[in-house]
């Protein structure tokens, strides 16, 4: 209950400062013509088309013109055929795409304060990642990510460690080449492993082809990127857990365009969809494990002595994050110090 309070208040928060934001905007010359018009936007989604984060992406865009009577009218763009995944925010901020999802890890330096959702802190789940990054990315709302219009922020569940040969040791990451992305990558190499920077979208050639040797994912990608087909283990690395904050972003020209009534209409459903998002992650993990049961994949645990000794190696990539927060004159520290919290909150109340 108290995870709630607290995530519940930050989100309600948000809401209502862009709900006020969009509000304070007059109605647009022209009266009744003017507000009748049709506003057509593109969607650019790094998610394959059959991906759950792509349909809900999807549902998202067809309950936005619902509500809006047709008025808003989105496009979709999925698989990334319209931006590549690490060229989206930059699509967004010209105008490429009006909208965009991609993570922001994609980008590795441009956002520093919210490289911090990306942390190895032990996330329990997807839901509980998509609140926390939602509220905190609103409540500081960092120089980083302005020029386009934060609608929502949504993660993944705890990341696992997928492999063509086995992990049952930390000794046995050695030289191992382990894709990964933004701090993910880092976590891999502060594991002793070679890190290799992948976008998923080209991590299933890359490991069909030797390219790499393992990745740093989600349970779901290992079914909802093909994935566990072209890895033989599964080591169970939650303890270590970290996720990948992804935006859903608006270009601000795009976004100022629009008259007050479509901008709150935009700001409730994406409300709501940050539980539909978080919820889409649960069930996808929950279905990525089964995939990966039914392809016979080894399971590998780590014992508990192993996971004092991962949760040691990575104790510095906070520690580095810290550092280079405050070197920023970013509220780091206080940020972190939040979204502890939360987690800790949100493990609280699981049964």
């Amino acid at each position: 209950m108290k995870t709630r309070t607290r995530l519940g208040w930050l989100l309600a928060a948000a809401a209502g400062l862009a709900l006020a934001a969009g509000c304070g905007k007059g109605k647009p010359e022209g009266g009744e013509a003017a507000e009748a018009k049709t506003y057509k936007l593109t969607y650019s989604v790094f998610f394959p088309p059959m991906h759950i984060q792509a349909q809900t992406a999807m549902a998202w865009a067809a309950e936005v013109e619902k509500r809006s009577e047709g008025r808003i009218q989105i496009t979709v763009h999925p698989g990334g055929s319209l931006t590549k995944a690490d060229q989206c925010w930059q699509g967004v901020l010209s105008g490429i795409s009006d909208l965009g999802m991609s993570c922001f890890a994609y980008t590795p330096g441009r956002f520093p304060l919210l490289e911090a959702l990306d942390l190895p802190l032990g996330w329990p789940d997807g839901l509980t990642a998509t609140r926390v990054a939602t509220a905190l990315t609103a409540k500081y709302n960092p120089a980083e990510i302005q020029g386009a219009k934060i609608l929502y922020v949504h993660g993944h569940g705890p990341g696992i460690l997928a492999t063509k040969k086995p992990v049952r040791a930390l000794g046995d990451l050695k030289n191992l080449k382990i894709r990964g992305t933004g701090l993910s990558a880092g976590i891999a190499t502060a594991l002793g492993a070679t890190a290799v920077g992948m976008p998923q979208p080209e991590t299933y050639d890359a490991l069909q082809k030797g390219v790499v040797e393992g990745t740093f994912c989600p349970i779901e990608t290992l079914k909802g990127w093909k994935q566990g087909e072209v890895v033989e283990f599964i080591t169970d690395t939650k303890a270590i857990g970290y996720t990948t904050a992804m935006f859903v972003a608006m270009n601000q020209n795009s976004w100022d365009a629009l008259p007050a009534d479509l901008q709150a209409i935009l700001t409730a459903v994406s409300a709501e969809f940050v539980e539909k998002h978080g919820q889409a992650w649960s069930q996808a993990d929950a279905e990525g494990l089964e995939f990966v049961k039914g392809l016979n994949r080894e399971f590998i645990p780590l014992s508990a002595e192993e996971e004092v000794l991962w949760k040691a190696q990575v104790a510095p990539i906070v520690e580095k994050y810290l550092a280079q927060s405050a070197e920023k004159g970013l509220p780091g520290a206080e940020f972190l110090a939040d979204a502890q919290a939360m987690i800790a909150e949100a493990r609280a109340a699981q049964p």
